[in-house]
């Protein structure tokens, strides 16, 4: 699993979502920086954080929770 989380600079909602990810024990994940990325800000900009799983193409919208975030690793 290759995940990727979608964010901004200087976002709480951004931070929570790392805390969470910290607390699951995620796999090591990129971080991807909307703020200087247009085409990026235009795709994900009402829904970030986005937690995305680059193989399979699933993506986790926040707000989402510890049960969530496990259901998504786990491939639910």
């Amino acid at each position: 699993m290759l995940l990727t989380l979608y964010q901004r600079d200087d976002c709480k909602l951004c931070d929570e979502a790392v805390a969470l990810l910290a607390a699951v024990r995620a796999p090591e994940f990129e971080s991807v920086w909307l703020d200087d990325h247009a085409g990026l800000e235009t795709r994900y900009g009402e829904r970030v954080p986005v937690l995305r799983d680059e193989h399979s193409g699933r993506e986790l919208d926040w707000p989402f929770d510890l049960e969530r975030l496990r259901a998504f690793i786990a491939g639910a």
